[in-house]
């Protein structure tokens, strides 16, 4: 898989019916290891072994329902108090970050209101507070601390 923008982490990883799948920490399971999931499991070791986010609070891949449509989050992080913390969007190293990809966090957001959002395709990191009073989000260095 594509060298991205992370640390080095180690992956359990498995091969069946010429499919590589690789172990989901957080679902529990092998999922089949495709460029966006590569992201995505790297997205959450950073999450575990650089922040330091406790991995009871994350979920990953559950569905929301926006208006009539039923969409499938990447990852969040919860609260203790249930609210949302984090909403992260990852895309696949070849999916360019866009006005789109922010246009989709937006809309999954008006139905989660996390504080925090991040999108990456592995390779770029974008990281923004919410701003719900003036509808718009503010761009960060870095992720913050859970807290």
């Amino acid at each position: 898989m594509q060298k991205l923008n992370f640390p080095t982490y180690t992956f359990r990883f498995k091969n069946s019916e010429n499919k590589v799948s690789i172990f989901d920490e957080i679902r529990k399971k092998f999922v089949i290891l495709t460029p966006e999931e590569w992201v995505r499991q790297n997205v959450v070791r950073f999450l575990l072994e650089e922040k330091k986010y406790a991995k009871s609070y994350i979920n990953v891949e559950k569905i929301i329902k926006i208006n009539s449509l039923t969409k499938r989050y990447d990852i969040v992080i919860f609260q203790p108090n249930g609210k949302i913390f984090l909403l992260i969007e990852c895309k696949a190293p070849e999916v360019p970050i866009s006005q789109n990809t922010f246009d989709q966090i937006a809309r999954y957001n008006m139905v989660l209101e996390a504080e925090y959002l991040m999108v990456t395709n592995g390779l770029n990191h974008y990281f923004c507070k919410m701003d719900f009073e003036n509808e718009k989000y503010l761009f960060l260095k870095e992720l913050p601390e859970f807290k």
